[in-house]
C-alpha cells in the first residue's frame, strides 16, 4: 500500500520514479499478485495513469488488461476499472495530459488506431467484450458499451466483420435499447449508429431484430419532434438502417410503420417556439420520408410508399406544414423537397397537390403561391430551388397537370381578376432577374416535356408588348429576348425552353423558321469565336439549329433540310458545328445536372443546366450529327431504301395473311379428315355388325330349310304338321322379335346417314366457295389433270342411293313384319299338310330374298367405305398441296429478308466509299494549298470575289 500511495502522489522518502517505471511496476503487480485486492488496486492505479501516460500504459499494460478481462470476470469492480482503462487508451475523446518531458510522440488518433488493432488482432478479445454486454452491473455494462463504440469509430469495417460472425453479437447490442437506465440506452443508440454505418448485412440484421418498433416507441416516448437529443439519435439510426437499403425500406413499409410517421408532423399553428433541437428533429424526420420515396429507389418501391403516404394522410399533413405560417425557412424548404418527391410520378398524389389551397383570402392554389416565391428575387435561393423542384415533380409524367398549366396561358381561359400559374411563369420569363428567367423557362419546358399536344397549344399564346403594337406570339417574344444579348443564364434558359418546345414538333419548327432573323442569328452565334463563358450558349444554339434540320418538314422553300445543311457547311463548317454541339456535354455542370433530378447548386450563377434537359441532349446529339452529315444523295437513297423496305414489308404482310388463311383452311381440312376417319370406322363397325346379322339369318334359313323338307310317309307328314302347328309358330314369334330389333337398328342407321348427308352438303358448299375464291383454291380442288374432282358429287349420289335403299329395305321389313305377325294365326287355322308345306316354302322363299337384299346392302356399304376412302385420299392430296404452298411462301419470305439485308450492306459499303472519297478530296485540297503558296495575291483576290458572289447568291431572302 505504501507503493500505491507513492504512485498516487503521496510523499516518499526515496527518489521519484519515472512514469514508465511506475507503469512497469504496476503491470508486474497485475501479473504476479495473488490477491484479488492487490490486482484491483494496481488496475485502478493504471486507470489513473492512463490519461497522462497513455503511451506507456498502452504499450506495457494492454496484454495484462486483456488477461484480467479473461481471468477476473467474476469481480465486477476490477472489470469496470479495466474497461475504463482500455477506453482511455482507445478513445480520442479524452484529452491527454502532457507529461513534463516534451518528446515527440504519436498523435492521439494514431495511438487509438494502433491500440484498437492490437486489441482486435485476436477476434476472441472482441467476442469477450461482447459477452460483457450481458452483465447487468452498471459499472461493467456501461464501460463495455462505450469501449465498443470507440472501437467502431477507430476501425469500423474490421470490427463490424468480427461482430457479424460473432454468435448473438448484434442481438446483445439490441438488448441495450430495452435497458431501463437511460444512460445505457442512449449510449446503446450511439453504439448502433456506429455499428450500422455502411454495412448492409448488419443493417438487415438490426432491422429484423425489431429495431423499427423499438426506435419508433422511443421517439414517441420522448415527445417526437419536441423531444431532445435522444430523438435525434433514433432518427439518425433509422436513416442508417434505410438509406440505400431497399430490403429495409420494404420491411419498414410492409410493417405499416409509414402510418406511424404521420403523428410526427402534427405541428400546432400556435406553436411558434421552434427550438434548435426541434428544427433538427423535424429536418431528420423529413429526410426519413425522402429516403422512402427517393427517385433513386426502385420505381415499384417508390410508388408503393407514395401510395401509403397518401392513404394514411402523411401527404396531407406535409401540405398543411407547407401552407402554415411561422415555419422556419430551412424546415419549409425541406418540406417542399419532401412533398416534391412524394408526388413525383404519382398521378393520385399529383391530383391531390393540385387541389391544395393556401389559407388566404381569397384562397389561392398552393402551386400559384409557390410559383410566386420562385419568381420573387427577394426569397432565399435554396427556397426558390425547392419550389422549382416541386413544380418539376408535379409535372413529371403528368399530362393532365401539363394541360392545366398551359391552359392558363391560352386566351380563352385567362382570368383577369386572378393570378394564374401561366401568368407568373410569363412574368418570370421576361423579368429583369436572370434567375427568375431561368427558373420560369425550365418550369415552362417541363410543362411541354414529352407532350406534343401542349407544344402545339403553346403556339397559340399571344403576348401584348406595348400599347398600340400588335401582340406577338410567345415563341417570337422568346427569340426577341434571345437576340437582345441578355445575361448568359437568361439565354441558356430560353434556349433550353426553345429546344424542348421544338423537339418532335415540326409545326413549332416551321413557326421558328418563319421568322427570317432567327437562322442568321443562330449561325452568327455558332460561328463566332467567343469566350469560355459563351461556349454553352454556342452549343445550345447549335442544338437548336440541329433540331430545325432534324424535325424539318420542308414546308418553307428557303429553309429546307438541304438548304440549312448547305448553310452550315458554307458559313460554319460541319466539323466546327459538331465541335460546338459537343460543348454542352463537355460542360462541367452537365454531368452534375444529370446525376439527380433535384437542382442542387450553391450559388445562383451555377444554375445553367436542367436534369431532364441533359437526357434530351444525350438523345438528340447523335441524331443531329447524323442528320447534318448526311448528303442529299444519302437521304434519297435512304428514302428509296425505306420505300423498298415498306414494299417488302407490305409483301411480307400479304404473304403472312395468305399463310394465315391457308393455315386456317389446313386446320379445317384436318378436322374434316378426322371426321371422315371417324365415319369410316363407324362404317366398318356397321359392316361387321351386318355380316354377323347375315350369318345369323343364314343359320336361321338353313334351320328352316331343314324343317321344311317334303316327306312321303303319312306318319312323317303328320309329325311335320304337328311340328309346324306346335313348335314353328313359336320360332316365328322369336323371328318377329328379332326382325323388330333389326328394324329399329336400321331406322337409327337411316338417321345417321341422313346426318352424314347434311354434313357432306355443307362440305361441298365450302369447297365450292373455296373454288370461287381464287386460282390458288381452284388448284386445291382439282386433280392432277386440272379437271375438278367429282369425289364430293359421287359421295353425295352414293349416300342418297344408300338412304333410298335403306328406306326401301325398311319398308320391306315393315311389310314382312306385318306378314309374319299375321302368319301364326293363319298357320294355326290350316289343317292339311299341303297347306303347311306351301306356307313354309313361301316363308323360306321370302327369307332367301331377304338374305339376298341384305347381301346387296352389304355390298353397298362396302362401296360407301370405298368412296369415303377415296375422299380421304383426295383431302390428303389437298393438304399436301397446301403444305407445299406454305413452304413456297416461307421461301419467298426468306429470300426477301435476304434482299433487305443485302440492300443494307450495299448502303453501308456506299457510305464507307463516300467517306474514303471525302478523305481523298480533303487530302488533295491540302496538297493544292501547299502547292499554291507561291501563287500571286491576285488569284486570291479573284477567289475571294467568287466566294463573295456565292455568299450573296446563297443568302436567304
Amino acid at each position: 500500500m505504501n507503493f500505491l500511495r507513492g504512485v498516487m502522489g503521496g510523499q516518499s522518502a526515496g527518489p521519484q520514479r519515472s512514469g514508465a517505471e511506475t507503469v512497469q511496476k504496476l503491470c508486474d503487480r497485475v501479473a504476479s499478485a495473488t490477491l484479488l485486492e492487490d490486482r484491483r488496486d494496481a488496475v485502478r492505479a493504471l486507470k489513473s495513469l492512463s490519461k497522462k501516460y497513455r503511451l506507456e500504459v498502452g504499450s506495457q499494460a494492454m496484454e495484462h488488461l486483456i488477461n484480467v478481462l479473461q481471468m477476473d470476470r467474476s469481480d465486477s469492480e476490477i472489470i469496470g476499472y479495466t474497461l475504463d482503462t482500455l477506453y482511455n487508451l482507445i478513445s480520442n475523446d479524452v484529452e491527454e495530459e502532457e507529461p513534463e518531458e516534451n518528446v515527440h510522440k504519436p498523435s492521439s488518433e494514431d495511438l487509438a488506431v494502433q491500440y484498437t488493432e492490437i486489441f482486435i488482432k485476436q477476434p476472441e478479445n472482441l467476442t469477450l467484450l461482447l459477452s460483457l454486454l450481458e452483465e447487468f452491473d452498471f459499472h461493467v455494462r456501461w464501460p463495455a458499451v462505450k469501449l465498443l463504440t470507440a472501437f467502431l469509430k477507430n476501425l469500423g469495417p474490421q470490427v463490424q466483420q468480427i461482430i457479424l460472425v460473432s454468435p448473438m453479437g448484434v442481438s446483445r447490442m439490441m438488448d441495450l435499447l430495452a435497458d431501463s437506465r437511460e444512460v445505457i440506452r442512449n449510449d446503446g443508440l450511439l453504439l448502433l449508429q456506429q455499428l450500422t454505418k455502411g454495412n448492409a448485412a448488419i443493417q438487415k440484421i438490426v432491422a429484423f431484430e425489431s429495431a423499427f418498433e423499438r426506435l419508433l416507441d422511443i421517439i414517441t416516448e420522448e415527445g417526437m419532434s419536441d423531444g431532445g437529443i435522444v430523438v435525434e439519435d433514433c432518427l439518425l439510426l433509422l436513416l442508417n438502417l434505410m438509406k440505400n437499403n431497399s430490403s429495409n425500406q420494404n420491411f419498414f413499409k410492409e410493417g405499416s410503420y409509414i402510418q406511424r410517421m404521420k403523428t410526427w408532423f402534427e405541428v400546432a399553428e400556435e406553436n411558434l417556439n421552434w427550438s434548435a433541437q426541434k428544427v433538427t428533429n423535424l429536418h431528420l424526420m423529413l429526410q426519413l420520408v425522402r429516403v422512402l420515396v427517393s427517385p433513386v429507389n426502385p420505381p415499384g418501391a417508390t410508388s408503393t410508399c407514395q401510395k401509403s403516404a397518401f392513404q394514411c394522410g402523411l401527404l396531407q399533413q406535409l401540405c398543411t406544414i407547407l401552407m402554415a405560417t411561422g415555419v422556419p425557412a430551412d424546415i419549409l424548404t425541406e418540406t417542399i423537397n419532401t412533398v416534391s418527391e412524394v408526388i413525383r410520378g404519382s398521378q393520385v398524389n399529383q391530383d391531390y397537390f393540385a387541389s391544395v389551397n393556401a389559407p388566404s383570402n381569397p384562397p389561392r392554389p398552393a402551386i400559384v403561391v409557390l410559383l410566386m416565391s420562385m419568381v420573387n428575387e427577394r426569397q432565399p435561393f435554396v427556397l426558390r430551388c425547392a419550389v422549382l423542384y416541386c413544380f418539376q415533380c408535379f409535372l413529371y409524367k403528368n399530362q393532365r397537370g401539363q394541360a392545366e398549366i398551359v391552359a392558363t396561358l391560352l386566351p380563352t381561359t385567362i382570368d383577369a381578376n386572378s393570378i394564374s400559374a401561366g401568368q407568373l411563369l410569363c412574368g418570370g420569363l421576361f423579368s429583369a432577374d436572370s434567375l427568375s428567367n431561368w427558373c420560369a423557362a425550365v418550369a415552362l419546358a417541363h410543362a411541354l416535356q414529352d407532350n406534343s399536344v401542349q407544344k402545339e397549344q403553346l403556339l397559340r399564346v399571344q403576348l401584348a408588348t406595348s400599347l398600340g403594337n400588335p401582340p406577338v406570339s410567345l415563341l417570337q417574344q422568346c427569340t426577341n429576348i434571345l437576340s437582345q444579348g441578355s445575361n448568359v443564364q437568361t439565354r441558356v434558359g430560353l434556349l433550353m425552353l426553345l429546344s424542348t418546345w421544338m423537339t418532335d414538333c415540326p409545326i413549332a419548327v416551321t413557326h421558328f423558321l418563319h421568322n427570317q432573323t432567327n437562322v442568321p442569328f443562330l449561325t452568327a452565334q455558332i460561328s463566332e469565336n467567343l469566350g469560355e463563358e459563351e461556349q454553352l450558349v454556342q452549343g445550345l444554339c447549335a442544338l437548336l439549329l440541329g433540331i430545325c434540320i432534324y424535325d424539318n418538314e420542308n414546308t418553307l422553300e428557303n429553309y429546307t433540310k438541304e438548304k440549312l445543311k448547305q448553310l452550315i457547311e458554307k458559313r460554319i463548317g460541319k466539323e466546327i458545328f459538331i465541335e460546338k454541339l459537343a460543348y454542352i456535354s463537355k460542360h462541367e455542370l452537365y454531368s452534375r445536372a444529370g446525376q439527380k433530378p433535384q437542382p442542387s447548386y450553391s450559388i445562383p450563377e451555377q444554375m445553367l443546366l436542367d436534369h431532364e434537359f441533359t437526357k434530351l441532349v444525350k438523345e438528340l446529339e447523335v441524331q443531329i450529327i447524323k442528320a447534318v452529315q448526311k448528303s442529299s444523295e444519302d437521304e434519297k437513297k435512304e428514302e428509296e431504301v425505306k420505300k423498298s423496305l415498306e414494299q417488302h414489308d407490305s409483301i411480307i404482310s400479304q404473304y403472312k395473311e395468305l399463310i394465315r388463311e391457308q393455315d386456317m383452311q389446313l386446320n379445317e381440312l384436318k378436322k374434316q379428315v378426322t371426321a371422315l376417319t371417324t365415319q369410316n370406322e363407324q362404317s366398318q363397325t356397321m359392316i361387321t355388325q351386318q355380316a354377323a346379322q347375315i350369318q345369323q339369318l343364314k343359320d336361321q334359313y338353313n334351320l328352316l330349310k331343314i324343317q321344311g323338307k317334303p316327306v312321303d310317309s303319312h306318319h312323317h307328314m303328320h309329325n311335320e304338321a304337328a311340328q309346324i302347328n306346335g313348335i314353328q309358330p313359336k320360332a316365328d314369334m322369336e323371328e318377329i322379335g328379332r326382325l323388330q330389333e333389326e328394324l329399329e337398328q336400321l331406322k337409327k342407321q337411316h338417321g345417321i346417314l341422313e346426318g352424314q348427308l347434311a354434313e357432306k352438303d355443307l362440305i361441298i358448299d365450302k369447297m365450292q366457295t373455296s373454288q370461287i375464291s381464287g386460282n390458288k383454291d381452284t388448284d386445291d380442288c382439282t386433280d392432277n389433270s386440272g379437271e375438278p374432282t367429282a369425289a364430293p358429287h359421287k359421295e353425295l349420289e352414293t349416300l342418297r342411293t344408300l338412304v333410298q335403299t335403306q328406306a326401301a329395305e325398311i319398308s320391306q321389313l315393315q311389310a314382312k313384319k306385318q306378314e309374319l305377325e299375321n302368319q301364326p294365326a293363319a298357320m294355326t287355322g290350316l289343317g292339311s299338310g299341303d297347306v303347311d308345306r306351301d306356307s313354309s316354302l313361301r316363308r323360306i322363299t321370302q327369307l332367301e330374298s331377304r338374305v339376298s337384299a341384305l347381301d346387296d346392302e352389304n355390298q353397298k356399304l362396302k362401296g360407301q367405305v370405298r368412296v369415303l376412302t377415296e375422299e380421304k385420299d383426295s383431302l390428303d392430296q389437298q393438304m399436301t398441296r397446301t403444305s407445299n404452298t406454305v413452304v413456297i411462301l416461307q421461301t419467298d419470305k426468306s429470300r426477301l429478308q435476304q434482299e433487305v439485308v443485302e440492300s443494307k450492306k450495299e448502303q453501308d459499303d456506299l457510305l464507307v466509299l463516300l467517306a474514303d472519297q471525302d478523305q481523298k478530296i480533303f487530302s488533295l485540297k491540302n496538297k493544292l494549298k501547299e502547292l499554291g503558296e507561291a501563287i500571286e495575291d491576285e488569284d486570291d483576290m479573284e477567289s475571294g470575289d467568287q466566294d463573295d458572289d456565292d455568299y450573296d447568291e446563297d443568302e436567304p431572302n
